[in-house]
């Protein structure tokens, strides 16, 4: 398994667990009966974009620490992969961007908006992630 491609396991699994304990906040203090558009969400939210690029870093690290690859530099193979998961990612992001322009432009609450945007970010993390991971296994 190349440098690249354990990276790209990193950021998976850091964006999905992240953003997953981060729904997982705000839902638990919702529970109260209260609306969920009257849940704190802005702290979490950036504290869980903080997290999951500290963990991203430390986690390449750890799995860098504990089997070394034997080369970090990207080669063709590793660049083109890159490219095509960031191309085919970026239609998810494109098209997931039309939910919270449309809730802008609705004047939804921000809370709407402001994770309509988070979680069409994570889908595009993952999505791309997911379609790298492939591309290394089957080739593309």
């Amino acid at each position: 398994m190349s440098y690249e491609e354990r990276g790209t396991w990193v950021y998976l699994v850091v964006s999905a667990l992240t953003y997953l304990g981060y729904v997982w906040v705000v839902l638990s203090r919702a529970g109260g009966g209260a609306a969920i558009t009257d849940v704190e969400y802005v702290a979490p939210l950036l504290w869980s974009i903080g997290i999951s690029i500290g963990l991203a870093i430390v986690g390449r690290i750890a799995v860098e620490v504990a089997r070394p690859s034997e080369s970090h530099k990207a080669d063709a193979r590793d660049r083109d992969i890159h490219r095509f998961g960031e191309h085919v990612a970026g239609g998810v992001l494109g098209t997931g961007m039309v939910l919270p322009l449309g809730l802008a432009l609705a004047e939804a609450p921000h809370f709407w908006i402001a994770n309509a945007i988070y979680a069409v970010f994570t889908s595009w993390a993952v999505f791309g992630a997911a379609v790298k991971l492939v591309a290394y296994r089957r080739g593309f």
